[in-house]
């Protein structure tokens, strides 16, 4: 189910997204009712990911549900629910030009700090079903990486052991009101007797790989996650 302001805006197809979002946002204020309601737009640009390369993103969130981002590499609008973006717009190229701004910025304090780091604030990490879990069904895991910062790092998916590629698909960054961004990786699956997944999760502030770990209730041992920060998730969302 959307959140109401969603809601709305799937109902006001010839009103330009920012527009409706600031109305929406101002009719309690009108009405004396206190507002909790939080609209964020968010520019950013990182330099380098642990496996190369570099990337920004221009986002808009509603109490800290993403609406839609725009990504420096695939240079397009990525609407959060695919409805919205059929009948609202937002100008790409000048998000795109947003970002180009970002990492000229990004250049010149790099120099002017002699190149000094900022500080990296390690993440957290859950691991839990989409669904109860029943044997032979087909079902998601859900990897929740939150409260970490800068806006880089890698999410692995294991299976017994071994690296999973295949039916895995994530989220972008998600900024929180705290400055930290939050991360989700899904992975479908079809849980066995015996088997074991894992998400790990490496970071500039992690000292070590951080590895959340879920099984059935008949899996007792989980030996490939040995030697790392571990949580063993039996069965259900623990989120619920």
């Amino acid at each position: 189910m959307a959140p109401p302001a969603l809601q709305a805006v799937r109902q006001a197809p010839r009103l330009r997204l920012r527009a409706l979002l600031l109305t929406l946002l101002a009719l309690p204020l009108a009405q004396s009712v206190e507002v909790e309601d939080t609209f964020t737009g968010l520019d950013f640009f990182h330099e380098s990911l642990p496996s190369g390369g570099e990337g920004g993103e221009d986002l808009l969130a509603f109490n800290q549900e993403e609406i839609l981002h725009v990504d420096w590499a695939q240079k397009r609008n990525v609407w959060r629910l695919p409805e919205i973006g059929s009948s609202s717009s937002y100008e790409t190229q000048g998000a795109l030009g947003n970002i180009a701004i970002m990492k000229n910025n990004l250049e010149i304090v790099r120099k002017r700090s002699n190149w000094t780091r900022a500080q990296n604030v390690p993440p957290s990490a859950t691991l839990y079903p989409e669904d109860p879990v029943e044997l032979g069904d087909p079902n998601v895991l859900i990897c929740f990486v939150d409260k970490f910062s800068p806006p880089v790092l890698n999410i692995t998916w294991l299976k017994n052991g071994q690296v999973v590629s295949q039916g895995v698909q994530e989220t972008g960054f998600y900024s929180s009101v705290d400055y930290t961004f939050r991360k989700f990786s899904y992975l479908a699956f079809v849980p066995q007797e015996g088997d074991v997944y894992a998400c790990q999760v490496d970071h500039w502030g992690l000292p070590e790989t951080l590895t959340r770990v879920w099984c059935d209730r008949a899996t007792e041992r989980h030996p490939f996650s040995e030697g790392h920060p571990r949580e063993i998730l039996v069965g259900q969302n623990p989120l619920l």
